[in-house]
């Protein structure tokens, strides 16, 4: 009977050191309401955001979040007008997970600024978010109606984007223009995958990358699944890429890369494998040696040799007043095609240095 004292006197003292955690661990978690109270928020490990209205030309800074932070967008986000470069959001960490509460939605409200310009002329307009993350996840999160770009991952190294809802359907009708949907610049071991853009540019845009998964996408309405354009930047190289399972419908281009006329660099080892076209504009399969932003110039130029490249299993229609595949390259070599369906485009825009043995 003595120890029967001393058995429930360690299980109370359990108890209350457990209740003295759970209450830490509540007092740690903090929603935000108002911007003015974001800095403080920083200093907490959790932070939920809340029906948010960001100021105008105000970043709503999640940048140099303390490690293992994890952000979470719940309710209605929004932003003030202001003719600036942006970002709206920026989010910056290591061993960050951000999420998508249920319902939520971060509204840009992009057509107070759209004018068919995009980033070519008339208003200033701010880009939507910046990601500089190390070994992060990025989920769930639902978007509409960004001004121009979307989500431009730079710098970053081992993240994941899954279940990403980029919406930007009124454009189409109300003058969106350049709202890419995923940039990607100077990063490594990048995965996008489970992702919807409905936009009016690159549904993915790689400009410098080693190592990126973009699997299970659904790209509508803009320009394809994009490598480049490559050259004219401080890095000039995009390696082991692997576009898998996407479908990419009522766009201008399916699948493209294009490298920059006179520029230098280099692609290397690219997969596209079982990707589904439908009701393709201009060109299902494209790859080009002489882009230049607003058309293409003459012959290519060999500055950026594309190497190891295979696409297998490309398939679907594209309008009659399209080509289903054009090759303009003047360095490219090892290059496996197999099981290319694309048909139903009319347009012959001839080919230039297609490596030896590959067909369609």
């Amino acid at each position: 009977r003595g120890s029967i004292p001393t058995f429930f006197g360690n299980m109370e003292t359990k108890m209350v050191s457990l209740g003295l955690l759970l209450f830490v661990m509540a007092a740690s978690a903090v929603d935000v309401n108002d911007i003015s109270q974001l800095r403080a928020a920083k200093n907490s490990k959790r932070i939920t955001l809340r029906n948010i209205n960001v100021p105008a030309g105000v970043t709503l800074d999640l940048g140099k979040l303390k490690t293992g932070t994890v952000v979470e967008f719940a309710g209605e986000i929004t932003f003030g007008y202001k003719e600036w470069e942006g970002p709206l959001i920026l989010i910056g960490g290591k061993n960050i997970k951000v999420e998508g509460k249920p319902g939520h939605l971060i509204n840009c409200q992009g057509e107070r600024w759209w004018d068919k310009e995009g980033g070519n002329g008339g208003k200033t307009k701010p880009k939507f978010l910046a990601v500089r993350l190390t070994d992060s996840s990025v989920d769930g999160l639902v978007i509409k109606n960004t001004p121009a770009h979307g989500i431009s991952i730079n710098s970053c190294k081992n993240v994941e984007f899954t279940k990403i809802t980029l919406n930007v359907a009124d454009g189409h009708q109300k003058g969106g223009h350049n709202t890419d949907g995923f940039d990607v610049g100077n990063s490594e071991k990048i995965r996008i995958a489970y992702s919807n853009v409905n936009n009016q540019d690159d549904c993915l845009a790689i400009n410098s990358v080693n190592d990126i998964t973009f699997e299970h996408n659904t790209c509508i309405g803009g320009h394809g699944i994009s490598i480049g354009s490559v050259g004219g930047r401080k890095n000039n190289v995009v390696q082991k890429v692997k576009v898998l399972h996407c479908k990419v419908i009522d766009s201008d281009n399916g699948i493209r890369i294009k490298t920059v006329k006179g520029a230098t660099g280099e692609v290397k080892d690219i997969l596209f494998d079982d990707v589904e076209l439908k009701n393709i504009a201009k060109r299902g399969i494209v790859i080009q040696g002489n882009y230049l932003n607003k058309s293409p110039d003459g012959d290519p130029t060999g500055g950026v040799p594309i190497t190891g490249l295979t696409i297998n299993n490309v398939r679907g229609n594209v309008l009659p007043g399209g080509a289903n595949v054009y090759v303009w390259v003047a360095n490219a070599s090892n290059w496996k095609w197999s099981n290319i369906k694309v048909t139903g485009g009319k347009k012959d825009l001839g080919q230039k240095g297609v490596p030896p043995g590959v067909k369609w």
